[in-house]
């Protein structure tokens, strides 16, 4: 990460939010700390949804009959290499950690372990299983919208479990200063974004944004207040499984208003 500061950390934090949650080249200096990034992480979730939107929107455009499910792997694959797999790494190492560990520091010490495990491979899998079924319904039913959507929830839920909870390691790790230092004022202003983003998006009902924020927020609370009674709070690893979650819960709500809104 680089050292540069900017004038202005309201905007250095967006340079940082986008170099660390993304592959994407950004220019301009980052934030003072890793914790002014925070907020922005709605914003950066809307850029990665839009991208994946682009690409399925383009795709649509083809004069072929490409199925559902193949542009939906297409969709998961271009996710994935922009966001480096970031968060699935995570939820793998979580998934390893969480059910292959007896106590505190087993789980912790996993979780550090570099290698995938048994349960990482089945959390990976099943993840991406229900997030290709959700992405070929929403493509099949129209509310691609979804989609980016989840992105954007998804990075609330970070910020949420940042905020709201204490490291869990003694020793600094790679998310240990977002969560250390995060504060209030990053959840405000993520809050913010990502209630402006769902309420001014075309075509997408009031109560469905709402739905999905509360959905997101709930999702992120009882995963953190759970990781918080058995480790003691949060990791790297903890932000990323906890993004995985939410954006597949995220996916499934819309998968379900888009059946109940076509059924009624």
């Amino acid at each position: 990460m680089s050292e540069n500061h900017t004038r202005c950390p309201f905007l250095g934090g967006l340079v940082t939010a986008v170099r660390t949650l993304t592959i994407l080249p950004v220019p301009g200096r980052e934030g003072a700390t890793p914790a002014a990034s925070l907020g922005w992480f709605p914003l950066v979730g809307l850029l990665l949804g839009g991208i994946v939107l682009l690409v399925a929107h383009s795709l649509d455009a083809i004069p072929l009959p490409l199925p559902s499910g193949g542009i939906a792997v297409l969709l998961l694959t271009v996710a994935a290499l922009l966001t480096r797999g970031f968060h699935l790494d995570g939820l793998a190492d979580w998934a390893d950690g969480w059910w292959g560990g007896y106590d505190r520091e087993r789980i912790l010490a996993i979780m550090k372990d570099s290698h995938i495990g048994t349960f990482g491979v089945v959390a990976l899998i099943l993840t991406i299983l229900g997030k290709w079924t959700c992405y070929a319904h929403l493509l099949r039913s129209g509310g691609q919208e979804w989609i980016a959507v989840s992105f954007v929830l998804a990075r609330m839920g970070v910020v949420d479990l940042a905020v709201a909870h204490p490291y869990a390691r003694t020793e600094s790790g790679t998310a240990s200063r977002f969560v250390q230092e995060a504060r209030s004022r990053h959840w405000l202003l993520a809050a913010a974004l990502t209630v402006a983003i769902l309420f001014l998006w075309p075509g997408l009902p009031l109560h469905h944004a709402a739905m999905g924020m509360l959905t997101s927020l709930l999702v992120a609370r009882l995963f953190g207040l759970r990781c918080r009674k058995r480790i003691g709070g949060v990791t790297g690893d903890i932000l990323g499984a906890g993004s995985e979650l939410i954006e597949l819960v995220t996916l499934a709500l819309g998968v379900l208003l888009r059946a109940s809104g076509t059924l009624s």
